[in-house]
């Protein structure tokens, strides 16, 4: 398909490239399609990027993959650089150097804080409909970290997905279903599924999610995402190593952020195992997360209640009846606060109110001393 095809008109809000094309391939659409519309009539074309290295990136178009620089869209805001997934304009073919010259608006952005002690966030990938969490089974279920990941695929505004690997590790199917039922318990709403990319059991059904859309794939080294990914793909195209025998886990065999078009459908981003899960601004996806201690507390007497000693709890109340679960409850408040220190760094209002509560807190815990040793002075 030569680049004269990518006309303005072709990418008018009415008409859609022809169903086998590379763009439709990896998610083009007719909503893409409004979006780019102001371009076209500029002469650029529409591509998806696909992998992202150093200031350059591959760009699907319509005439194949083409490599094109960032410099033109490479802001101050950390958040909005070229990101694997991402819809961009660029040059058409005969430019040299070829360049991005814009990123259509983002749908959805799957976006964790830095390492750094900056203030930033990292966006990890664009434009996703799936967030998959790959667990392994070959180690101990770290549901704390579950429900970390699922707040940040929450809050991308992806729909997330657990997928629980190496199930085959697990061959008695009463255990499996415990643990299956631990995950489901720490991700109210959320498919759980169970898959074994050594024997295929379950990759039918992953397959057939990820067939709708882009799904991003996630979770810590060792937890099979490579295989998981070479598994639907239905060819060796990541690098795969072995897992460590003493703790199940392993070294990143993915280094960068690549999308690839799926046979059955649908399109895949597969990411570097993540050590760090830190949230960024994340506060209505952890709510998702624990959206049962939510609703526990619209019972609460006071509106503003902190869940810890107050009369009239309804949350304090669930954990003394056994309805939720004590582990659930300091989980969420670990993540609360966590994400309440990362808006802190750019919020001064924020910061204002935690110095506040951290002066009140001070002065009742040295009042309750005071109490304590019959009002004499500490």
């Amino acid at each position: 398909m030569s680049s004269s095809s990518f006309s303005s008109s072709s990418f008018a809000s009415s008409s859609l490239p022809d169903a086998g094309s590379a763009l439709v391939a990896h998610g083009w659409d007719e909503g893409w399609g409004d979006a780019f519309g102001p371009y076209g009539d500029e002469g650029l074309l529409p591509g998806r990027v696909v992998r992202v290295d150093r200031g350059r990136c591959d760009v699907v178009t319509g005439d194949g993959t083409v490599r094109a620089d960032t410099a033109f869209v490479t802001p101050h805001d950390p958040l909005r650089v070229v990101c694997t997934g991402d819809w961009v304009a660029v040059d058409p073919e005969g430019a040299s150097p070829r360049y991005v010259r814009t990123l259509l608006p983002r749908r959805t952005a799957f976006v964790r804080s830095t390492s750094s002690k900056r203030s930033e966030g990292q966006i990890l990938a664009a434009n996703v409909d799936h967030a998959v969490i790959a667990v392994s089974l070959a180690a101990e279920l770290d549901l704390a970290r579950i429900e970390r990941f699922l707040a940040l695929a929450w809050e991308s505004g992806a729909q997330p997905v657990v997928v629980l690997t190496k199930a085959d590790l697990v061959p008695d199917p009463v255990t499996l279903a415990h643990l299956v039922q631990d995950v489901e318990t720490s991700a109210p709403g959320v498919p759980v599924l169970t898959v074994s990319a050594r024997d295929g059991a379950g990759l039918d059904v992953l397959a057939a999610v990820v067939a709708g859309g882009t799904s991003v794939l996630i979770g810590q080294s060792g937890a099979g995402k490579s295989t998981l990914a070479n598994a639907l793909l239905g060819e060796d195209v990541m690098d795969v190593r072995a897992v460590r025998d003493v703790d199940g886990k392993g070294r990143h065999t993915t280094t960068t952020r690549n999308l690839l078009a799926l046979p059955g459908g649908g399109v895949l981003i597969d990411t570097p195992g993540l050590r760090g899960v830190g949230l960024w601004d994340a506060g209505s996806g952890v709510g998702q997360v624990f959206s049962e201690i939510e609703e526990f507390a619209e019972g609460c007497r006071f509106h503003d209640c902190a869940h810890e000693s107050e009369p009239g709890c309804a949350v304090l109340e669930a954990i003394g009846t056994g309805a939720l679960a004590e582990r659930r409850l300091e989980s969420y408040r670990k993540l609360l606060r966590e994400n309440r220190r990362i808006v802190a760094k750019t919020d001064a209002r924020l910061r204002a109110e935690i110095r506040k509560d951290w002066k009140r807190k001070g002065a009742m815990g040295r009042a309750a001393m005071e109490a304590k040793r019959g009002g004499r002075p500490l």
